[in-house]
């Protein structure tokens, strides 16, 4: 069982204008263009099958230019053309809500197709757009992109030379985070700030996780995540799922299958076995690891993982899924949890001075 992050949705927003029509999802992309001629694409349905993969967290991501602009409209899109996709390949993918859907799905065969926000912007400042976004199916908000909202630092601002506009989350920032949690949402910690991490994981009363990034102790990149941050998901009960882009594994432009593998281990030793698993980033990056190409390479992952004496097929199977899944039932039972209290809906009449914070700098930078 396999939970990714995928960035299919933008590729076909970018190449086909989300006309479906013209997307041969069953086909080898490999042999159709434009895709045969983008070091952008890797994964369709063929390839997926062969990769093992049968869960998959579909990104709904609007760029950082449309912040203040579109950018409600292009995720309401996106989750569109997400769900357009899965309901054309009813015999391969089923949208799944939940984490006894994944399991579920796992056992029809088919692949459980989940929707993940990627970018707090993306909310337009709105507690009521987050919800409606839950209300259409998405599973997960990732807090910041690369660029920050009025209410979250992005990881941009750990950069030599960069200063913070909030320094975390500010008091709006800390009602998304306690929203999502009555919604039974995820929180998606990936490109955001270190302190916005600890003010994140400070706040939230159910595990969060990192969807694709990986450790800063082997690489120093801002998108990856420092060891105390490690330590305090081991605490939190939340997970961090290892990216593939070369410079967040190498920091350079080559990598390869044992650099991932080291990022895996250096996580597994620091947070423990339950708090790692695998996020990838296909088809948001344009430079992948040798021989992890495509989506149809995970296996090859696993495998080079037990042929270590550290690594069992118990901890392969939390690697690959269960753990995420794990995260998902904790979310939804603090949801549970919440909703016997009577914790009411978090009340969108916030004054603007606790969204918007100091003023603050729009950053763009690339979709991983």
């Amino acid at each position: 069982m396999n939970c990714r992050h995928n960035d299919l949705p933008w590729n076909i927003r970018k190449f086909l204008k989300n006309q479906l029509k013209d997307f041969h999802f069953g086909g080898d992309l490999r042999q159709i263009q434009p895709w045969s001629s983008s070091a952008w694409s890797h994964t369709d349905l063929r390839r997926l099958k062969e990769g093992m993969v049968s869960a998959q967290f579909w990104s709904a991501y609007a760029p950082c230019s449309s912040q203040h602009l579109d950018a409600v409209q292009l995720t309401l899109e996106q989750i569109d053309l997400i769900r357009r996709l899965v309901n054309l390949y009813p015999h391969h993918m089923t949208l799944v809500t939940t984490a006894s859907g994944i399991e579920k799905t796992h056992k029809s065969g088919r692949i459980a197709s989940l929707i993940g926000v990627e970018g707090g912007h993306a909310i337009g400042t709105s507690l009521s757009v987050l919800r409606m976004f839950h209300q259409l199916g998405a599973r997960y908000l990732t807090l910041t992109h690369t660029c920050n909202t009025p209410w979250a630092d992005c990881c941009k601002v750990d950069e030599p030379g960069k200063y913070p506009h909030i320094g975390g989350l500010s008091k709006f920032g800390k009602l998304v985070v306690q929203e999502m949690n009555r919604l039974g949402m995820i929180v998606d910690l990936s490109h955001v700030s270190v302190p916005t991490m600890l003010d994140a994981l400070g706040s939230s009363k159910a595990p969060v996780i990192f969807s694709h990034s990986s450790a800063h102790a082997i690489c120093n990149s801002s998108r990856n995540v420092p060891d105390h941050v490690l330590q305090r998901i081991a605490i939190n009960g939340g997970l961090v799922m290892v990216a593939f882009y070369p410079h967040f594994v190498s920091c350079s432009g080559q990598a390869t299958l044992h650099d991932v593998v080291a990022h895996i281990n250096h996580i597994r030793e620091v947070a423990g076995v339950d708090h790692v698993g695998i996020g990838a980033g296909y088809d948001g990056v344009n430079l992948v690891p040798k021989g992890l190409e495509d989506v149809s390479k995970y296996p090859h992952l696993l495998a080079a993982l037990l042929e270590s004496d550290k690594w069992s097929e118990e901890d392969i199977a939390k690697l690959a899924g269960k753990n995420l899944i794990r995260v998902f039932k904790e979310v939804e039972a603090v949801r549970d949890q919440m909703e016997l209290l009577k914790i009411p809906p978090v009340d969108q009449s916030i004054p603007p001075e606790d969204i918007m914070g100091r003023s603050y700098c729009r950053y763009q930078g690339p979709r991983t």
